[in-house]
């Protein structure tokens, strides 16, 4: 019992950063979508995220034929040959991509304390969003997995390698075709899941509305981006940081210059739809 909690709490101590991200997708995702369908997709996401990674390690399909290094199996959980944490962070990822799809895609409304994301039920398991959602994830994973994959330089330590490196710090384009694959699929599951819970036709429980709560999701997108450029800098990898700058610099102008020219630029009929799908946010207020 006793080296089981050990492993438990070396699981969550040994990748606080992880923790840190989990805790924060967990309060934007209830907030957002609802208890139901945020523990749903937890689960459904994890099982994906776990299966394409048992099969990539021992097939090489999806990413490309790569190892872990069990040197913390006596620390963490690992499942199958996999660290548990490591297919959990797939979903904090997936779906902060998935929120800042959507407000992208979404008209906006705005008023002096509050920014509100006039989502419908069409929206959110749309085609747009799910391709735009997909892309931003990869965007994430050019940015942290040779940040990762230079772990026995931080805190993370040296937990995988690739059996061929390839040219982008050592990460193959097979790793990044791999990871659109399976955020297809994960995105795919959270909309099939959002649809079935929305079947109700109520209020989702654990739903809050405060102010900037549409912002939630897309503020962990940049505090990933923001975390991984950090390191890259502390442990010297000057190029690597600021590849990932400019990597972000033109799609996150192109963001923020579509909000501020589409916020309260709605019409009548895309507000109404809003609120016919989701009656009680707050999108008339303020």
């Amino acid at each position: 019992m006793d080296h089981f909690f050990h492993i438990a709490i070396g699981t969550i101590t040994m990748r606080p950063y992880v923790f840190a991200f989990l805790v924060a997708y967990l309060v934007a995702a209830v907030m957002h979508l609802g208890w139901r369908t945020t523990i749903w997709f937890t689960i459904i996401g994890y099982i994906i995220s776990f299966t394409s990674e048992v099969c990539s390690i021992n097939t090489g399909f999806p990413y490309g034929w790569y190892y872990y290094i069990d040197a913390t199996k006596d620390r963490e959980f690992w499942i199958a040959g996999v660290p548990f944490f490591d297919s959990l962070s797939y979903v904090f990822l997936v779906y902060c991509s998935y929120a800042t799809a959507l407000l992208v895609v979404s008209p906006i409304r705005a008023w002096r304390w509050n920014l509100v994301t006039l989502e419908t039920r069409s929206i959110r398991r749309s085609l747009s969003v799910l391709m735009l959602g997909s892309l931003f994830t990869v965007f994430l994973d050019i940015v942290t997995d040779p940040v990762a994959l230079q772990g026995k330089r931080w805190f993370l330590g040296q937990i995988y390698g690739y059996n061929e490196p390839g040219f982008h710090f050592g990460v193959p384009m097979s790793n990044y075709f791999g990871w659109w694959i399976v955020s297809v699929l994960m995105i795919l599951a959270l909309q099939l899941i959002n649809a079935l819970s929305e079947q109700r036709r109520e209020k989702p429980a654990g739903v809050v509305n405060i102010p900037f709560r549409s912002l939630f999701g897309p503020i962990l997108f940049l505090s990933v981006i923001v975390f991984n450029i950090s390191v890259a800098l502390l442990i010297g990898e000057r190029l690597m940081a600021v590849t990932g700058i400019f990597i972000f610099t033109l799609p996150i102008a192109i963001i923020s210059i579509s909000i501020i020219r589409r916020t309260n630029r709605y019409d009548r009929e895309e507000l109404e739809s809003h609120l016919k799908d989701y009656p009680w946010l707050p999108a008339v207020k303020g």
